[in-house]
């Protein structure tokens, strides 16, 4: 008990002793002798390096004000100015709660405010100290931009010397995040300034503005079109990226040249079958996965090259014979550390707790690599286990790997044979339903793309998804609010729908209700259009269906078909549209609602005559329907038509120019003739 009772005034003692010291390096920034004021700051400075106990302390003790306020007296010397900046530089080097603390008392407007000074010691400083702040991923780069003087300030400043030129560049390159910064920083001779430091005589300038052009070319036509033009010293840009991409450069380097080539390929600046993206990027990308290299590296490398060939099947086929890539990615999800890593035990330790990021990569890897060719998905599938890592994929805890995973899987889902063979073995489609549940928006996109391919009328997995109760998952993505998710769920409604039998077909029209279905015929995005009516055609296929489906909703049905083929719509939605009157025109009892119906008839009259051919082809279809001569009624149905003038129109139209046309019309005819 004695023991206890002693050991707490102890320890307040040491804390109290800790802030008193403290507080005599605060006092002294407060005395009325300004060397006195000078010789503290200078004291406090090399009190703090290293120590982030005494700079959270000074920070408690209000000692970041009071420097601001030194720094920014017209009254303090320039040497007490510049001590005070590189005092704060070196209290921001501490934690995140070090930054969040400067950043709250406005020191950000303080130090840019300080580059308006001519003491390029004391403007080195101000940069210094911002380049630390800024890189801090808990300051708002906005801050940068707000007032808009700063920054082709700052552009004036590059060229004062070595330091001024690394920290600028960093900067930018951790502050450009937008499109609207990339044009800000554009607009501002970024690329002029910038170029000629690629050829710096320092390592880290040559460095940073690299990373510049990578972050200004991300997804920006504009400044990607402008980098293929620019010379340093009389040699292109991307030659020069090339020759950073060397094996004997660092591999930061390398890394970064190949994303400002990739960025600048992917914006339409540079051709993808050029030698410097088939024999250099794709190359040294490829390098960048091997188990030789860091983490880091291999995330980046596998994310870039993913990137890079996305849109390029020609890309995609040389990555697949490059070096073994498919079972070198085999090896993300084995070893997260580097060959070069295993005597590092803190780095071992930090490779487990980033290992997911790994996995996260080599999904997107895969899903860019096999996103066209057969072959290189058939290669992919057959890699150790691959098929249960991605099912294991998809139930992780990480909503990055999540997502990559499905989009590895919607990828490999575009191919038959492999829905037909291990997608159906490993009962893939039991995970997606489970990860369709409540997932966020993204992975739901492509969970439900991936659903769609499943429910194909020759995949093995429709029937087991059938039974799980999908359609209600359907029918509520179709009510969602972004437009993706409802293509989704009407496309794979229009895929289950599709040569289903009738209790399906019921099934669908019941649990979609009729108020959502005729919704979904006025939504505003053609896609969702397109496909509900898809799904339509594919309920009204066979004569018992259309029957009973059109004796139960006949007249909205006949309603929405009006409203389409009278609104502004495109040619693929009114030919659509007319195919779906064809099949109700085929239907025994449901051809009536149409006969009836003399509008339609006019409707279907002015669409033969149309100028494009394919309209003209599906509503002479409709024609061929009703008049057609084995079934029961087609007298009065071809008098009346012949009164109403169709057959002035198909005898013309046997004549037409359009082969298919032209038999369509001969073939309804000899419905006349026989």
């Amino acid at each position: 008990m004695m023991a206890c009772l002693l050991e707490a005034p102890l320890r307040i003692s040491v804390l109290s002793e800790v802030t008193a010291t403290s507080r005599h390096y605060v006092d002294r920034l407060f005395d009325p002798d300004p060397q006195n004021v000078l010789q503290g700051v200078i004291d406090m400075k090399n009190a703090v390096i290293g120590n982030n106990k005494q700079k959270a302390n000074l920070i408690v003790l209000g000692a970041v004000p009071r420097l601001l306020y030194l720094l920014q007296q017209s009254s303090s010397s320039l040497e007490l100015r510049t001590e005070c900046a590189v005092v704060l530089g070196s209290l921001a080097m501490g934690t995140e709660n070090n930054i969040k603390s400067l950043v709250d008392c406005h020191i950000i407007p303080a130090l840019l405010q300080g580059l308006l000074c001519s003491d390029l010691i004391f403007i080195e400083a101000c940069l210094r100290c911002l380049r630390t702040i800024f890189i801090s991923p808990v300051t708002p780069v906005q801050l940068l931009y707000t007032d808009p003087t700063v920054i082709p300030h700052i552009m004036s400043l590059l060229s004062r010397s070595q330091h001024t030129q690394e920290y600028i560049t960093q900067i930018f390159a951790h502050c450009c995040k937008t499109p609207e910064h990339q044009m800000v920083l554009f607009n501002h001779g970024a690329i002029q300034n910038i170029a000629p430091l690629l050829i710096s005589p320092s390592y880290k300038v040559r460095m940073q503005a690299l990373k510049c052009f990578s972050v200004l070319a991300y997804e920006n036509a504009q400044v990607s079109m402008t980098l293929v033009n620019v010379l340093v010293d009389g040699e292109q840009l991307s030659q020069v990226f090339a020759r950073m991409m060397q094996r004997d450069k660092p591999i930061e380097m390398q890394l970064t040249a190949a994303k400002c080539l990739t960025y600048m390929c992917r914006a339409g600046a540079i051709r993808t079958d050029d030698n410097c993206i088939i024999l250099k990027t794709l190359p040294c990308l490829v390098r960048m996965c091997s188990k030789e290299r860091l983490l880091e590296e291999r995330v980046e490398g596998a994310e870039t090259l993913a990137f890079l060939m996305e849109p390029d099947i020609e890309l995609q086929r040389i990555a697949s014979v490059t070096d073994h890539l498919v079972s070198m990615l085999a090896d993300y999800f084995k070893y997260p550390s580097s060959v070069s890593a295993i005597t590092d035990i803190k780095r071992l330790d930090h490779d487990l707790k980033h290992a997911h990021e790994l996995r996260q990569a080599a999904f997107k890897l895969y899903a860019s690599l096999g996103s066209n060719d057969e072959d290189i998905r058939k290669k992919i599938t057959e890699t150790e286990n691959m098929m249960d890592r991605i099912v294991s994929g998809l139930s992780e805890s990480s909503i990055k790997v999540r997502l990559a995973a499905v989009r590895c899987l919607h990828s490999l889902s575009r191919s038959v044979q492999q829905l037909r063979t291990s997608f159906h073995d490993h009962a893939v489609w039991k995970p997606l339903m489970k990860l369709l549940q409540n997932a966020p928006d993204e992975v739901l996109v492509m969970a439900s793309s991936t659903l769609c391919n499943l429910l194909l009328e020759f995949s093995p997995s429709k029937e087991p998804i059938l039974e799980s109760g999908v359609i209600e998952l359907l029918c509520s993505l179709t009510q969602s609010d972004s437009p993706a998710l409802r293509v989704n769920g009407i496309w794979a409604l229009m895929n289950m729908a599709f040569q289903a039998d009738q209790k399906v077909k019921v099934e669908i029209v019941r649990a979609l209700g009729t108020e959502q279905l005729f919704r979904l015929l006025s939504d505003p995005d053609t896609n969702v259009l397109m496909k509900t009516l898809g799904l339509l055609r594919n309920l009204l296929s066979t004569r018992p269906h259309i029957d009973q489906i059109m004796s139960s909703h006949g007249k909205q049905i006949m309603q929405a078909v009006t409203l389409i083929l009278e609104g502004e719509h495109s040619i693929e939605v009114k030919e659509q549209t007319l195919c779906i009157l064809a099949n109700i025109a085929d239907g025994n009892t449901a051809k009536e609602l149409i006969m009836t119906n003399d509008d339609m008839l006019q409707k279907i009259k002015y669409y033969m005559g149309h100028s494009n051919v394919k309209l003209q082809l599906a509503a002479t279809f409709c024609i061929s329907n009703l008049i057609w001569n084995e079934e029961d009624g087609s007298q009065e149905r071809q008098d009346k038509l012949r009164e109403m003038g169709f057959v002035d129109i198909l005898h013309k139209l046997t004549q037409a120019s359009d082969p298919s046309l032209c038999d369509r019309a001969k073939t309804a005819m000899q419905q006349y003739l026989a």
